[in-house]
Order: structure tokens, then sequence, then C-alpha cells
């Protein structure tokens, strides 16, 4: 390693006034001020920045010549190591102080050479992840994903995620006691290369065994369990442990879930899961004022009470006035039975005025969901009334007694906000004949994929479309029908204004189909740019549906509750600009 440090002596200052007169040194314990400049490319220079004690003191006020003089002195070495954190061990570091100026000028130059790549990885692991196919598998998933692969530059700080990385993968995936044993980073200077080399201890597979819950007073352990699709004896995965957390703190009965199982190689056959609950409120009043370029300006409350008669049992009230829409619903929901179903029973009254058609419909139905969200089986039963009003057109009245089922996988890796994987649901439904206007058939399908370009670099795509199989559209509630545009669906265009056109109005059409394709690139990793196509119609006859395209550039911004996208998008039909924005994951 190649360093120089330059320092001016007492004559490279001249007094002021008194030309080739050499300055007096000032005293060791004089206060000195001085200001740190660093000249070195902005990732070694923000290294360099918090390494050298030179520059982190540089605001201490009763800063003296003497230890001026010590950091001085320090702050070459500083600098280096700082540079090899950054992978350049040859750097060369300049050390220039100007005394002739006020406060002290001291540039600190840092020209880092050549970066040096990793030429070789090595990761060996002992112990029972090597004895069966799942350990195997996982092995295999932490060499692929390793943080440093040959070829890359070399970074201190990359070093330590990849090392922690590895013991996190093993642990999450059934090796709770997973250690590292033995590392070793052999960095040839000469050749500008590293050769990395780890050894981990997997030890045991550990299985699920008792849980211990804490905290609980309200609800009991039987209405928590049946929220976990865990079987005991099966192999312990930190996935499976959070979705059941996830599922618990998604119910509103808990305010915080927290878990931790006992890593105690010697109990890992049954090992133990401890779960600390602080229990939410059960009645809950809230208020709310909003806005949304599809609907408009909204006034909304609800009232939630969560333990109704001490069963468990949510009541959940709700109340939203918009421009577009005005909606109130009564909903009951049941906590999970033993075999993880969830039963909603619900009321509601919607009404809506949009593109020119008045709707208000009522319905009161029921329907039991799954508990699992990555394998969703739901099937329903409701009654619906109808009432729909085309501008200058009569009023016509239809109601429905429908039944349906669905089925959606979730096949990603993060429900919440996916960056990688695929969504599909299919819908089939109908109006039971004798107790509807009409009778119909309904099928719906969606599926949405996501795929990862690079680090900064995404791409997604959806496609959905849907039909009603009846020889009219005439004596079926417009909740069954098909428009499409807005938001989430066709951008550029405003909020369901396709559709089939009657007199001024836009109504619901039989048969509906959209595809977008999206492509962000991140700028950080919470925001990025996106640039976007969609197409889309509804129709009353599958040959009639010429889909029309908006496109446009957005932004994005990943939040708690899911990604936020504002959007400026040109509808090509119209040719007009329009804004969107929404958050959350539409599916």
């Amino acid at each position: 390693m190649a360093t120089c440090a330059a320092f001016p002596s007492s004559a490279d200052a001249q007094t002021p006034g008194v030309p080739g007169a050499a300055s007096t040194r000032p005293r060791a314990d004089a206060v000195i001020q001085y200001a740190v400049t660093v000249v070195a490319p902005t990732d070694v220079a923000a290294a360099v920045t918090s390494a050298v004690d030179l520059i982190r003191w540089q605001d201490f006020a009763e800063m003296t010549e003497d230890l001026f003089d010590r950091l001085a002195t320090q702050a070459v070495a500083q600098a280096s190591e700082a540079a090899a954190t950054q992978g350049f061990f040859s750097a060369r570091v300049d050390l220039a102080v100007n005394r002739a100026m006020t406060p002290v000028r001291v540039t600190l130059t840092v020209t880092p050479g050549v970066a040096t790549e990793i030429a070789a990885v090595r990761i060996d692991v002992t112990g029972a992840a090597t004895t069966t196919d799942h350990g195997k598998a996982i092995i295999t998933r932490l060499r692929d994903e390793w943080l440093l692969p040959v070829g890359v530059e070399f970074r201190q700080r990359t070093w330590t995620a990849a090392k922690e990385a590895t013991v996190a993968t093993l642990a999450a995936n059934a090796f709770a006691a997973a250690r590292l044993v033995e590392s070793e980073a052999r960095i040839d200077p000469e050749a500008h290369s590293a050769a990395l080399s780890v050894v981990l201890d997997s030890g045991p597979a550990f299985r699920f065994g008792r849980f211990v819950f804490n905290g609980l007073e309200r609800y009991s352990t039987e209405m928590v369990r049946n929220f976990s699709s865990i079987e005991p004896g099966s192999l312990y995965s930190e996935q499976t442990l959070d979705d059941f957390i996830r599922r618990l703190l998604a119910s509103g009965y808990f305010a915080s879930v927290q878990a931790t199982i006992d890593p105690d190689p010697a109990q890992a056959e049954e090992a133990t899961i401890t779960m600390a609950f602080i229990e939410a409120p059960t009645r809950r009043l809230e208020a709310g004022l909003g806005y949304s370029t599809d609907t408009q300006y909204r006034v909304s409350g609800s009232y939630v009470n969560l333990d109704t008669g001490g069963t468990g049992l949510q009541l959940h009230a709700d109340a939203r006035i918009e421009t577009k829409i005005q909606e109130g619903s009564l909903r009951f929901v049941r906590p999970p039975t033993r075999g993880g179903w969830i039963d909603t029973f619900a009321i509601q009254l919607l009404g809506t005025d949009i593109e020119n058609l008045r709707t208000t419909t009522s319905s009161i139905s029921a329907r039991r969901r799954a508990l699992d969200e990555r394998r969703t089986l739901a099937f329903g039963l409701g009654f619906y009334n109808d009432e729909q009003t085309p501008s200058g057109y009569a009023t016509a009245y239809s109601h429905a007694l429908y039944l349906d089922g669905e089925y959606t996988w979730r096949n990603v890796d993060n429900l919440l906000e996916p960056t990688r994987g695929w969504m599909a649901i299919v819908q089939l439904g109908g109006g039971i004949p004798g107790a509807s206007t009409e009778r119909f058939a309904r099928v719906i399908g969606r599926a949405v994929a996501w795929y990862p370009l690079s680090k900064s670099n995404s791409v997604s795509a959806r496609v959905e479309g849907g039909a009603v199989l009846a020889n009219t559209r005439d004596g079926i509630p417009s909740n069954f029908l098909f428009r499409t545009g807005g938001d989430t669906t066709v951008r550029g265009y405003a909020f369901d204004s396709l559709g089939v056109a009657v007199g001024d109005a836009v109504v619901g059409g039989r048969y509906y189909a959209v595809a977008s394709v999206e492509a962000v690139h991140w700028i950080s990793p919470s925001w990025g740019i996106a640039a976007f196509v969609d197409a889309g119609n509804a129709t009353d006859t599958p040959s009639a549906i010429d889909p029309v395209l908006g496109y446009g550039l957005g932004a994005r911004l990943r939040t708690p509750i899911g990604p936020f996208r504002l959007d400026l998008a040109y509808g090509q039909e119209d040719a007009r600009v329009r804004v969107h924005f929404s958050v959350g994951l539409s599916f």
C-alpha cells in the first residue's frame, strides 16, 4: 500500500507584510480551527468521512495544536483503511495542510487505484443441512444468492452482509441454530483480487413443537391457534411463522405480535415457539376525508367492535359519501374455524353516479374464505336488488340470487409489495334460475407477474378479462356487468368510462378485457420512475371489443401500506392527459 503525507514546515507560511519572514509555529496548547476537504470518488469519500477522526473532530471548539497534529498523523492510515473497505487496497493517500488560511485548510486526497475484484468464492456447509433434499436446496439457494459473486468488486460492508445473509437463510429455513464457523477474505494487492471462503454449521433441522402464548387476556389460545396453518412436527420456517403473525395483525385483534424460536439444538425435534401479544382496543370509531382521481372527494366514517358478545365476533359498520359513489355496509366477521375458514355476513347499500348512469344496489350476502393467502379458496351466496337509470332513459329493475366461487394463487416474494413472482385468480358464478330476473353465468380471470431485470430495474405485466354468459344484459344487476378505465385498469381514461354507450350514458357490458405492461427504474430503494402502456375496453359481444390505449409516465414510492403510484397518462382515444394516483396492491 502506497501512501504519502505532505505536512508544510514552519517556512511554508509567510508572515503577512514581511516578505521572506518565517511565521512562528503556534503553541501546542493553542486553539485551532480547521476545515477538511476530501478529494475522492463518492463512495470512497463517504467511507473516509465517517472513518477519519480528523474529519469527525473538525467542529470541536477546543481543538488544540497538539491534538490536531496527532489526528493529522493518524488520518493517512485511517483513510487507507477506509479505502480498503471499499475494495481499494492499494490506494494512495495525500494530506496537505495550509496554515496560511483561516480556518486552516486541510485537503485529504485519496487516489483509489485499481479496485479489488472477487476471483474465487467457496461456501462450505456442515451439519444436518447436507443430509436432506430440503437442506441441500437451501444450501444451493444461499450459494446462488451470495452477495459477492466472482467478478464483482470487493466491499467490506457487503462482505459482512453476505456472511450474515447466509446464516440468516439457513436459520429461516429449518436450521435455527445455524452459525458461522470460519470466514476468510484473502486479498492479493498486486493482483487486485480477493478469494473468499466461508464455513457454516447448519446444526440440526428444527421442527415446530409447542406454542407458548403470553399476553392473552380477552381471546382464547384456541382462537389464536386457528389463525395458524402450522402443523405440529413440520419443519420450522420463518416464512410460515411470519404468515401466522401477519394474519393475527391483519385481523385487528392485536396491536402487536412477536414470536421467537428456542434455538437449543437439544430441543430441535420439538422446538418451542414463544409468542408475545398486545391486544388492540375492541372498539374503534373513525372518520376521514379523502380524494382519489377515480371517485374524487370522500367523507367516510366507520365503527368497529372486535369482540361483539365476548366471542371474538367482529362488527364493522362503514359509510362513505364520495362525489360518484355512496355506500353503507354492515358486516359481521367470525374468527377462523379450526378448519381454517373465515365467515363473513354482510348487508350493503351502494349508489353510484358515473358517466351519466345512476345505480342503486342493495344486497345481503354470506361468504366463506380459506385462511391461506397463497392458495385461497372462497365461495359465497348473495341476493342483489338493483336499479339502474341511464340519463334520458327509464329506470331498469333487476335482481339475482348469485352463487359464486373463486380460487387465488399467489406465488410472490412479498404479499404486500411483490417484486418477483405472479398472482392469478379465477372466479365462477351465476344467477340461480327462478330466483333471478335473468339466468346468467359469469367468469373472470386475472393474472399479474413481476420480474426484476436488475437491482434497479423491474417490469410487470397484467392481463384480465371477464364474460357474462346470457342472451342479453337486460335483467342482470349492474354490479355483475363490466365497465373499465381509471387508476387501476386503463389509465388515461375516467373511472368506469369504458363500456357500452346508451345515449349519453356508459353502462356495463357482458365482456371486458384489459392488459398492461409497466417498467420501473428505482432511483433509490424507496422510490422510482415508471413507464407504462395500458389497453382495454368493455362491450356486449366479444367480437366488438376494441381495446383503447393509454400510456404515460409515473412515480413510485414504497410505503408500509403498499406501493404509492402517481401517474400522468395520455388516453389515445380521448386525446386527453389525466392524472391518476392510487395506494396499495390492486388485485
